[in-house]
């Protein structure tokens, strides 16, 4: 709500007044008719159902007739995200999204596969595909392949050089998915966006995960067997009700263990309706507080470590904007730095531009962020993505 009146000061000090437009899940959650009368600055509160019907209704509103041709892509030049699917069918018990958006409902692959070309197509170097679970699409189409074969559709799609997947769930990450990924090898990247949440079997069931009884150093090493190279990033809750010293060192020592290259830790937020809420042995948030700040100190120190690596090779850099540093400085993404999630490769160098795949030779490393310098703004399809030596490069 804070961010929508925002979004109404600025809209408002605009010289030529914009739409404000508020969608989504609050809209899902207390009607478009009730948020309608609270926030009557707004001037659309359209529901999930009715998003489609967006472009319509923001060109009625200024009086126009003509319909909208295709989706229009607001991120930078370099990638779009390609939405699989809405909803989600599992019943996690902190999470309010099955109650919000409903079950899974996937997209025809056919409809996809026109998106990700129109994208491409565009300029679009990159697609990331996202879902409430991504693993699970196709499930309700009757596609016993349904991720495995929406990625061999999307692989054959000229121009694309990167395609990510973000949003994993473990007991997805099946031997015959993995082996289909290895195979098809570019434009699929290496990357597996796996949320765990937690690691100890009493947490998970706790927690209604559908994979509690998958041991989540089992899947770390299932994808690091077909991809030696693979950069995976998780998302950790701490504090989840019930959680004890113990269960929270088994997180510990997990995160120390795996050294994976990228993890977000979030406290516990009770969330209003969910099973989680209501339960007893709520942790304290200082506690919860406390505890994120461990994990995030340890994966900082893995992330230095990681990234240190890559110090004086080159790769490619998926160049995304200008960076408000400096002049002639831009942000850009290695094939490990998924957008708006991970840290960023800083470039600069000879016609280095948005939407450009560069080479660069990486020059310095932080805790998160490259420091890179282009050599060549060319326009190279995509990385060769082989296999780690003896000492991980």
């Amino acid at each position: 709500l804070d961010t929508i009146m925002e979004m109404v000061r600025v809209a408002q000090q605009a010289p030529s007044r914009p739409l404000v437009v508020v969608t989504g899940c609050l809209v899902a959650r207390y009607g478009a008719h009730v948020l309608q009368q609270e926030l009557p600055e707004v001037d659309l509160v359209v529901d999930i159902a009715g998003q489609h019907q967006l472009p319509e209704r923001i060109l009625r509103h200024f009086g126009l007739q003509s319909a909208a041709d295709g989706r229009v892509v607001s991120t930078p030049p370099s990638f779009a995200y390609l939405k699989v699917a809405e909803g989600c069918s599992n019943r996690c018990r902190f999470c309010t999204i099955p109650s919000i958006r409903g079950g899974l409902r996937s997209r025809p692959l056919e409809e996809l596969v026109a998106e990700a070309s129109a994208c491409v197509a565009a300029g679009r170097r990159e697609l990331v595909l996202v879902a409430q679970d991504l693993t699970a699409y196709g499930q309700d189409l009757g596609m016993r392949r349904g991720l495995a074969q929406l990625l061999d559709a999307l692989a054959r799609v000229p121009g694309l050089s990167w395609l990510r997947l973000m949003y994993l769930y473990p007991s997805g990450l099946t031997e015959e998915l993995l082996a289909g990924m290895r195979d098809l090898g570019a434009p699929v990247l290496p990357y597996f966006d796996i949320p765990f949440q937690h690691v100890h079997p009493e947490i998970l069931a706790a927690m209604g995960r559908p994979f509690r009884t998958q041991d989540p150093r089992a899947v770390v090493e299932r994808v690091r067997r077909y991809f030696p190279q693979a950069a995976l990033r998780t998302s950790l809750i701490v504090g989840y009700p019930g959680e004890t010293d113990a269960h929270f060192a088994a997180l510990e020592s997990f995160v120390a263990e795996a050294e994976l290259a990228h993890v977000g830790v979030f406290a516990f937020s009770p969330e209003e309706g969910t099973p989680a809420a209501a339960l007893d042995q709520q942790v304290p948030a200082r506690v919860r507080q406390s505890r994120r700040r461990r994990i995030m100190a340890l994966q900082r120190r893995i992330s230095r470590r990681y990234l240190a690596r890559f110090r004086d090779q080159e790769l490619e850099v998926l160049v995304d904007q200008p960076s408000a540093e400096w002049p002639g400085l831009f942000e850009g993404r290695a094939w490990f730095q998924a957008p708006e999630v991970d840290g960023v490769a800083y470039v600069s160098g000879p016609q280095v531009r948005p939407g450009a795949m560069v080479r660069a030779r990486v020059d310095a490393t932080h805790d998160y962020d490259l420091v890179t310098l282009a050599e060549d703004a060319g326009d190279e399809e995509g990385c060769d993505f082989r296999p780690m030596d003896a000492d991980g490069l």
